[in-house]
């Protein structure tokens, strides 16, 4: 028995030393514990630390970026990836009416925007003219920047306008010359038929030749009222389909085509339409049609044809004849230049203008001996439908912002 108790005692042991091993490892293990703990939260209380000092500088800059929107000179519109409006200031506010917030941008454009925007004016429904930038976001969403430039664009046409007066000035004993030659053998016809005594066919080559010269009278007069008027293609803007607009060039022109001249047409425009004063456009290219048929002389040929660039229509009127010398090709766009005997040196220039006034530019390419090909190129009139839909093929679209 004393054997039997002496090895519980030493089991006891045992289980005593076991439990304090077991106690001490335990405690140990608390410690470490205890310190890891420690050192987590003061690493979280170092990161919620700086997220709350990141979010509030976030604040100050969305602070700041919104302060900065409202003060900006103009309509801010920002899109999402859907083309919804995310963000705009007070101007888009003014500029658009409400609502914007979370609409389509397609809505708000046709909204907003009057019948007569094309591709290259922004008109809103009151009239007022706007010009855009954009740039895409990273995240495929686009900022929009609208300008109000009604004032701006009525200031640069009064300057325009005086300085084709100016012009009209400078060129003034030039131009008297002009209308008197045509006037004086307009009157020394006449006063050759008034004598009487002609037979029939002497004195109908002399009314003809009368008509002739008031005919140049006439051409003079209206030329030069249309430069010094500026017109334009805002007053009474309608659609004008390009394939009908070649065939009305092509028409106009048919009679100034020489012996065996020719005169060929080729659209490639796939159906693109333009906007503003149809006969007026028409009749600034026909003048080049016509310069390219008498430069041509018999023979020769002109050729005519446009094609849709971008949103853009480019007409081109090539002729075959003897090309421009380039001393004359910088100044054949000149009020009153002209190297033809008889001409009015005002077609061109009329031209110019009208094509400036329906948004477009022309310019030259001429060598001498190859010919001379006059390129004008137009917006189409849904060219805007871009920018009133919010497609993605914006026409001044840039770089993307980060």
């Amino acid at each position: 028995m004393k054997a039997s108790a002496r090895q519980r005692a030493s089991e006891l042991e045992q289980a005593f030393a076991l439990f304090n091993d077991t106690s001490r490892f335990l405690a140990e293990s608390y410690r470490e514990l205890e310190q890891q703990v420690a050192l987590l939260g003061a690493q979280l209380a170092a990161a919620d630390a700086a997220r709350q000092r990141e979010f509030a500088a976030r604040e100050r800059l969305a602070e700041r970026m919104q302060g900065l929107l409202e003060v900006l000179p103009g309509g801010v519109v920002v899109l999402d990836d859907d083309d919804r409006v995310q963000d705009c200031n007070a101007g888009a506010h003014e500029l658009f009416d409400e609502p914007l917030l979370g609409q389509p941008w397609a809505a708000v454009g046709a909204r907003a925007f009057g019948a007569d925007s094309d591709g290259g004016t922004l008109r809103l429904a009151d009239g007022r003219s706007l010009a855009m930038s954009t740039r895409r976001l990273s995240d495929g969403g686009h900022v929009l920047l609208f300008t109000d430039v009604t004032e701006a664009r009525t200031l640069q046409a009064r300057l325009e306008r005086h300085e084709r007066l100016s012009a009209m000035g400078e060129m003034s004993a030039r131009l008297a010359h002009q209308l008197r030659t045509p006037l004086a053998a307009a009157v020394l016809y006449a006063s050759r038929l008034a004598e009487g005594g002609l037979n029939a066919a002497i004195a109908q080559r002399l009314g003809e030749k009368i008509q002739a010269r008031l005919h140049h009278l006439e051409r003079l007069i209206a030329d030069m009222l249309a430069f010094a008027r500026g017109d334009g293609a805002d007053a009474g803007a309608e659609r004008i389909e390009v394939a009908a607009l070649l065939a009305a060039i092509a028409r106009a022109a048919e009679p100034q085509r020489g012996p065996a001249a020719r005169l060929e047409c080729d659209d490639r425009s796939g159906g693109a339409v333009l906007r503003g004063q149809r006969e007026l456009l028409a009749s600034a290219l026909t003048n080049l049609a016509v310069n390219g048929l008498q430069a041509a002389g018999a023979g020769g040929c002109v050729r005519i044809d446009a094609e849709r660039i971008g949103g853009r229509v480019r007409i081109g009127i090539r002729d075959d004849g003897p090309g421009i010398a380039p001393e004359l090709a910088e100044r054949i766009f000149e009020p009153f230049f002209t190297t033809r005997s008889g001409g009015t040196g005002l077609g061109l220039a009329v031209a110019r203008a009208v094509v400036a006034a329906h948004g477009g530019e022309i310019a030259v390419q001429a060598e001498p001996g190859a010919g001379a090909l006059f390129v004008v190129s137009l917006p189409e009139a849904d060219a805007g439908r871009a920018l009133r839909g919010g497609e993605r093929a914006m026409h001044n679209e840039r770089s993307p912002v980060p």
